[in-house]
């Protein structure tokens, strides 16, 4: 059932040294803030879990904290590569990053089986590649029925799933809207769940046709945190800040140059910083 607690809070009940953890968003509600808290918190030995990890991996895998990384994409979005991510594979700094990489089609379905407690995923895939031959966890499976082989990869069962949505009312259901992603399945798949929201509103009030309501009873830790998906977007409060994204590149090439920047902008701050890039970046709700 959905609790109410603060960042920390929620961050220190739930989050575990060794734990596997997935931060969904899809360009829109990435939980940076709630990601930062986990850096503050020092947690170590992570698997990460994400369709297309990009800066909060990066930050992440820099300061040492993951020592695996299970994806289908990643980079910095329009700008290049995840400089902390490149130089942990390829230099073993500062520490060396395992990986297993799948399609986006594995990943969505790896999650929808995950949510519905099965034990892999089932789908139509993987023909005439060669991810199958890194990858010794892609396997397949002829169809009991038509003979047909099919492509099959392990379900995805977090730990802990960490998500930022728009609003969550005072029961403690949470409501999405925009480009959603994988968030609803990766908190369904999850045994734990920390999601972060702008605010927390009596009646959700008039909804997009595309809007998911994750039940309290689905969800576990609830936190108000305005801007905390930021430097992405949240639709409805503030635009994505293109050009953090693009300094992003410089600040992450240099190992010094991004530690400085960890430390000046991540470790000595909290929550409050991203309701202040909230306001900076807010624009007028739909």
């Amino acid at each position: 059932m959905a609790t109410f607690m603060s960042l920390s809070d929620a961050i220190a009940a739930n989050v575990r040294d060794g734990d596997t953890i997935a931060m969904e968003g899809f360009t829109h509600l990435i939980p940076y803030a709630a990601g930062h808290e986990v850096i503050r918190q020092k947690r170590q030995d992570l698997t990460l879990i994400r369709m297309t990890p990009d800066i909060l991996y990066d930050q992440l895998i820099g300061m040492g904290q993951v020592k695996k990384l299970v994806f289908s994409w990643a980079g910095n979005p329009g700008v290049g590569s995840l400089h902390r991510m490149r130089e942990a594979v390829e230099s073993g700094w500062p520490r060396k990053l395992e990986i297993e990489e799948h399609s986006h089609a594995a990943m969505a379905n790896a999650f929808e089986a995950g949510a519905a407690n099965l034990p892999f995923a089932v789908f139509r895939g993987y023909k005439g590649v060669d991810l199958p031959k890194v990858n010794p966890r892609i396997k397949s499976v002829t169809c009991p029925y038509t003979g047909e082989v099919l492509a099959t990869v392990p379900a995805v069962r977090p730990d802990v799933s960490i998500i930022h949505a728009l609003r969550a009312d005072r029961e403690g259901n949470v409501l999405l809207e925009g480009i959603v992603g994988v968030q609803k399945e990766a908190v369904l798949a999850a045994k734990r769940s920390v999601i972060t929201v702008e605010e927390i509103v009596d009646d959700f009030g008039p909804r997009n046709a595309n809007a998911v309501i994750l039940p309290s009873w689905t969800v576990g830790a609830v936190v108000k945190v305005p801007g905390g998906a930021h430097p992405s977007y949240a639709q409805g409060y503030y635009k994505r800040d293109n050009a953090f994204y693009i300094a992003w590149d410089a600040i992450a090439r240099d190992r010094a140059t991004f530690l400085k920047w960890m430390e000046e902008n991540v470790m000595s701050k909290g929550p409050e910083a991203f309701a202040a890039h909230a306001r900076r970046f807010a624009v007028a709700a739909a």
